[in-house]
């Protein structure tokens, strides 16, 4: 919906989102909607099972923000809507690996080959020389592969062991190559393992708060000892925005809480969190380990703390927010009677 020509109307810079219907991207178009009254937003989303128009509620009522249905990858489509905008954060992607074990094709496809056009579209876009421009590129702690210990930097070398993060390490390459060679404001960024309200059902939070609010077992990867770092959605885009206004270009910003936690511990603390809203208490369930299965990611977020940001989240308060919001929309989760 876009607002009627006024002198009222927004003159600052058009940020177009890219796989802006999904988790992280729909949560960092609310937060820029909010947090930068000048700017227009453009959110582009193929709308595939991932993505959903149900998570732009609210953004599709806002007179600053449009909403197109493409495919980054049709670079016919995506050459004016690139054109037209100042500021470019590309979220769209595949991302979850169990899927990209399966088939890696759909993953390259999206993840590399769709950075690629978006890329080019940006270098051969015409901008206003009186607007600052930035492609922000989300990538993943993923591409840095397994630590035994310490924590990776942004120098740290990309040992990706899955389909999904090397076709992310591919488009970080990509978009630093187009640094190089054409000169072109990117910035990357390589989150943490995100949780929050709108995750999709597959990924792993959404799944243990289905099964432990329903009373049933959880799935556990092998031994569930696999360390995660996690972050509240909400604080991973306060961070992006901050990257997206202040960082270097060329720059890489690793992006975690160093809230680091095995996966039983993780969903031992919702098992505990389900049972004091519904009464019932679920079980750990060890299920065939993941083929080539990371055993640890942790990030070193200096550099992005250098910026200005923290995390405002705590672990325990995200947790509560995510299942209150699952609990909203899955009241047959809970027992009639039961607390909420």
């Amino acid at each position: 919906m876009t607002a009627p020509p006024s002198d009222r109307t927004p003159r600052g810079p058009v940020c177009l989102v890219t796989g802006g219907a999904g988790f992280i991207g729909s949560h960092f178009v609310d937060h820029l909607l909010q947090a930068e009254p000048d700017w227009r937003v453009l959110t582009v989303d193929r709308l595939t099972y991932a993505g959903s128009l149900d998570n732009l509620e609210a953004a599709l009522e806002h007179p600053r923000h449009r909403f197109v249905r493409a495919d980054i990858c049709d670079a016919e489509a995506m050459a004016p809507l690139v054109g037209s905008a100042d500021l470019l954060v590309n979220f769209a992607a595949e991302t979850h690996v169990d899927r990209a074990l399966a088939g890696g094709e759909v993953f390259a496809r999206s993840d590399t080959v769709g950075a690629a056009v978006l890329l080019e579209a940006f270098r051969r876009s015409r901008p206003s020389p009186r607007r600052r421009r930035r492609f922000l590129q989300i990538s993943t702690d993923e591409v840095y592969g397994p630590l035994a210990r310490g924590r990776a930097d942004e120098e740290a070398p990309l040992r990706p062991t899955n389909p999904y993060a090397a076709s992310k390490a591919g488009a970080d390459l990509l978009a630093l190559a187009y640094r190089a060679t054409h000169g072109l404001p990117v910035v990357i960024s390589r989150g943490a393992n995100t949780y929050g309200p709108r995750q999709h059902a597959e990924k792993m939070t959404p799944t243990f708060f289905s099964a432990a609010l329903a009373g049933e077992a959880l799935p556990v990867y092998g031994d569930g000892r696999q360390v995660r770092d996690w972050i509240f959605v909400e604080d991973h885009c306060r961070a992006l925005h901050r990257v997206l206004v202040a960082g270097e270009p060329g720059a890489i910003y690793n992006i975690g809480a160093g809230n680091e936690m095995e996966n039983r511990q993780m969903a031992e603390r919702i098992l505990d969190l389900a049972e004091r809203k519904t009464g019932r208490r679920g079980r750990l369930e060890r299920v065939a380990d993941r083929p080539g299965h990371d055993r640890r990611y942790a990030l070193d977020s200096s550099r992005v703390r250098a910026l200005g940001w923290r995390p405002e989240v705590s672990l325990d308060e995200g947790l509560e927010r995510t299942c209150r919001w699952l609990l909203e929309r899955r009241p047959a989760a809970v027992p009639a009677g039961s607390p909420a």
